[in-house]
């Protein structure tokens, strides 16, 4: 996948992955509650959305849905990000993540079955 989502995109892309299938205007209402959005600002990201592939608009009701999973999402922008700040380097990620945060006993266990499983 080519196109990356900016921040914008992302909360808006966060409120169809959690109400998938939902319109156009219940998005731009939950927005206005939660990021403090007007209409407009919604729909132009909508927009975008939709000419870059990442959601289908559907009429009537410009009812949408996500075309990328939320995890497929997530897993392009943790390499854009390994790449970018970390040249690459998943091991020094893990150590950034790792430096200044105690794991728990639980967390160990299962950073290591998650390592052990690959």
């Amino acid at each position: 996948m080519k196109e990356k989502l900016f921040d914008s995109e992302a909360k808006v892309m966060e409120i169809i992955w959690a109400k998938n299938p939902i319109s156009a205007k219940d998005i731009s209402l939950i927005a206005a509650e939660t990021i403090g959005w007007n209409k407009n600002t919604t729909y132009t990201v909508l927009k975008k959305l939709e000419s870059k592939g990442f959601i289908q608009r559907e009429e009537p009701g410009f009812i949408c849905t996500p075309l990328v999973s939320q995890g497929k999402m997530q897993k392009v922008e943790a390499v854009s990000l390994v790449k970018k700040m970390f040249g690459g380097s998943r091991s020094a990620l893990f150590s950034a993540l790792l430096e200044d945060e105690p794991l728990s006993e639980e967390e160990v266990n299962a950073l290591r079955d998650m390592i052990e499983k690959r």
